[in-house]
């Protein structure tokens, strides 16, 4: 029996295990690695790649993130926000697209309260009851995440970033606290939501052991979507001069991912793509089965700026989609803008 073969019977791995993976020059190793991570995919959620429409509430964010664009200290980053009216003309466009997964993304802007999300969930609930749902608002408190839950709200995505309370502290300002993210993604779970975390894959002061730590907590949390892609830096932030996180590793730690949690909703992300012009290509064919074009109005996608040379910034939503459509067409899958659900 192969190390593959081992790790996806197990569904586990060791930490010796992961280093061998992420270190190996073996093309036949990773060609391995790949096939078995595609086949799992495969055998779960067949030959289709689930589309979901993205759109990005706020560039405001009052956390201080080292590594972000968007970190209340860049004084050159671009503000804005969507209103409401913006907001549900982006889903009424997705909607016409074929989209029914909505996934609403922002910095922590306290602009969309309780009261203000909650209106806009409850609104978008009852005008597409087919949809799914899907927010990305960061850290809230449990009477929030619960209120937003009861308003119509079926997804949320928090990234852990690091399962290293040290690690953590190296990426983040004091004031943010490792253990509130954690408990953060316990409650939702509680709650009900199916919840996604992830990490940054080559983030500064990554080591194997942080990695490691990361694949235990996923499998300890068992969340029904994980999402990672390459660090990239963005300037006048203090990681600006550290390189990006390399390609090669984030697609390894993608199947890996696969063959762990055969069932995940894995995305193919823009940072993937922005560093590879294949890079979203090459994450389906590593095991990933989600992709989130974009549904922001065309004058905003620059300003969202969390990372350096963001793709797909000046498309129209339908441009997006069809252009997503395509990509994914020409390596032999086929793209489906249906809920699709998380299938454990």
């Amino acid at each position: 029996m192969s190390l593959i073969d081992d790790i996806r019977e197990r569904r586990d791995i060791s930490r010796d295990e992961l280093e061998r993976i992420l270190t190996t020059d073996n093309k036949e190793s990773i060609e391995e690695l790949r096939r078995q991570a595609r086949e799992v995919a495969t055998e779960v959620y067949g030959n289709k790649i689930f589309m979901r429409g993205l759109i990005e509430l706020s560039s405001h964010c009052k956390n201080d993130c080292l590594y972000c664009g968007l970190r209340r200290s860049n004084t050159t980053a671009v503000r804005y926000r969507l209103s409401d009216d913006d907001i549900y003309s982006c889903c009424a466009s997705g909607y016409q697209l074929g989209f029914r997964t909505f996934v609403m993304q922002g910095g922590e802007d306290g602009w969309f309260d309780d009261s203000r999300m909650c209106r806009i969930v409850a609104n978008v609930r009852k005008q597409y009851p087919d949809c799914a749902i899907t927010l990305s608002l960061g850290e809230r408190s449990r009477d929030s995440y619960q209120a937003l839950f009861d308003a119509g709200a079926n997804r949320y995505l928090l990234r852990h970033e690091t399962a290293s309370p040290e690690h953590y502290a190296r990426l983040h300002p004091a004031e943010m606290s490792w253990q509130h993210r954690i408990d953060a993604l316990w409650t939702l779970k509680e709650i009900g939501y199916q919840v996604g975390c992830g990490f940054m894959v080559g983030s500064p002061y990554q080591t194997v052991d942080t990695l490691y730590a990361d694949l235990q907590f996923i499998r300890q949390l068992q969340p029904q979507m994980v999402g990672i892609g390459p660090f990239i830096s963005a300037h006048d932030t203090p990681f600006a001069g550290f390189p990006n996180g390399k390609v090669s590793d984030t697609l390894r730690l993608l199947a890996i991912i696969r063959l762990l949690h055969p069932h995940v909703l894995l995305p193919a992300t823009t940072a993937l793509g922005t560093l590879h012009p294949q890079g979203r290509e090459l994450g389906i064919q590593f095991g990933a089965n989600v992709v989130m074009p974009n549904l922001s109005p065309k004058d905003h996608r620059k300003d969202y700026s969390i990372y350096d040379n963001k793709i797909c910034t000046g498309e129209e939503a339908a441009e997006c989609r069809a252009c997503t459509e395509g990509r994914i067409r020409k390596i032999g899958f086929e793209t489906v803008v249906d809920r699709g659900d998380y299938k454990g």
